[in-house]
């Protein structure tokens, strides 16, 4: 009779236990359906371990940007977790610690990792269990409870994840329908000079910015830029800023003055956290004369009687500094057929599947080669020469090109 009071006493434990288990698994998914947050759902685990399993030491570890943190504990801290998260790393399944194991792991009985996707994503070290009776079981659903919670987190950040992804998205194609906005899609064409553009753009949305303005039938200025940064911040600055360029040109006619006052005017909106470097040049087609300023922007090639002439006088970058402290504006007489070759860094920065760049001697080269054509036929060709020079990989930044031919 007493055999049978035993049995019966055992298999109702075993009963209130699965009982126990049931409820438990109920709460914590009734609160994964609900999206407590991460705190709560720790401080449920590290309650249902201590006080319905009976646990008297507990450490739960989820990785964290690559980076491995202690979420939840029971009855035990440290200064430094480092050395202790060197050695459960090396297990990737349920261990149980012998006592000549290291000395990190002194304090636990059972090592239970989480894995998804085949890394590991959480570690829960366990000791201390007051109860043996039914031990096995116990282990088998702390390790269902740690096996739920964790992956519960791992989908909460991946799902914030894919949302910070789809805004980043949004925003880039917000920037992108920007910068479409500000790029001119025809250039002007007489029969005293020709203008003609490239821009291909990386995915990454860039700065690069180019734009012409016309004073009369002969007269006009071209300007190209690059403004620091990516995404919407730099499309919204190119967009101030096409704003402030296109207002102070018509206020200042010498180009020393205008680029004094745009500098004043882009350094009080950054406040010198981001820089645009900017080349301009006015142009008179008629008298054949072009006076240009460098603001810190790569210097563009001037095809002028079959020679090269880089335009690098100016100053420093756009926005750096409250005042510039010196410019320098050139004027240079130019001959029949002079070509003006402006563009950003994204042109010498190309490079082809050696490592080799598409760098200053390669662009003379080509100036020197093509020169005497027209803006537009120079345009295409350069076209095909980048393709057959980065053969297969892709643009590492915006490529934009401005180029004048005078008639």
């Amino acid at each position: 009779m007493s055999r049978e009071l035993a049995l019966l006493e055992k298999l109702e434990k075993e009963l209130n236990l699965k009982e126990l288990q049931i409820k438990s698994l109920l709460t914590i998914t009734q609160a994964i359906n609900d999206n407590v947050s991460n705190h709560g759902l720790f401080n449920m685990y590290r309650s249902f371990l201590s006080w319905e399993m009976g646990i008297d030491v507990m450490a739960l570890f989820i990785k964290n940007n690559e980076e491995w943190e202690s979420v939840s504990n029971i009855n035990f801290e440290l200064d430094d977790y480092g050395p202790l998260v060197e050695q459960f790393l090396n297990y990737n399944r349920l261990h149980t610690i012998k006592e000549q194991e290291t000395p990190e792991l002194k304090d636990f009985d059972i090592i239970i990792p989480v894995y998804h996707k085949k890394q590991p994503i959480a570690y829960s070290l366990i000791g201390g269990i007051k109860n043996k009776e039914d031990l096995y079981n116990k282990i088998q659903f702390i390790t269902t409870i740690t096996n739920i919670i964790a992956v519960a987190i791992e989908n909460k950040r991946l799902f914030k994840k894919q949302i910070e992804q789809e805004r980043l998205n949004k925003e880039m194609e917000l920037a992108g329908e920007v910068q479409k906005m500000l790029i001119p899609d025809e250039m002007p064409k007489s029969n005293l000079f020709e203008l003609d553009s490239i821009y291909q753009p990386h995915s990454n949305i860039g700065g690069d910015y180019f734009d012409y303005i016309k004073f009369s039938e002969d007269k006009f200025v071209m300007c190209i830029a690059d403004i620091s940064g990516k995404g919407v911040a730099a499309a919204l600055l190119m967009a101030n800023f096409q704003a402030m360029l296109r207002n102070l040109i018509f206020q200042y006619r010498d180009l020393e003055t205008f680029v004094f006052a745009l500098n004043q005017t882009v350094y009080r909106i950054t406040k010198s956290d981001k820089f645009i470097t900017f080349f301009i040049a006015e142009i008179n087609a008629q008298k054949k004369t072009m006076t240009y300023i460098n603001a810190g922007h790569y210097p563009p090639v001037l095809f002028n009687d079959n020679k090269i002439i880089r335009l690098d006088k100016g100053c420093t970058v756009i926005g750096a500094f409250e005042k510039l402290p010196e410019i320098t504006e050139e004027t240079v007489e130019l001959v029949k057929d002079a070509l003006v070759v402006s563009f950003t860094d994204g042109l010498p920065d190309l490079r082809d599947e050696k490592g080799n760049y598409f760098d200053d001697d390669t662009i003379e080269r080509f100036v020197l080669k093509h020169g005497k054509k027209s803006a537009e036929s120079f345009n295409k060709q350069l076209m095909q020469d980048i393709d057959e020079f980065k053969g297969s990989l892709n643009y590492v930044d915006d490529i934009a090109v401005l180029t004048c031919k005078i008639k």
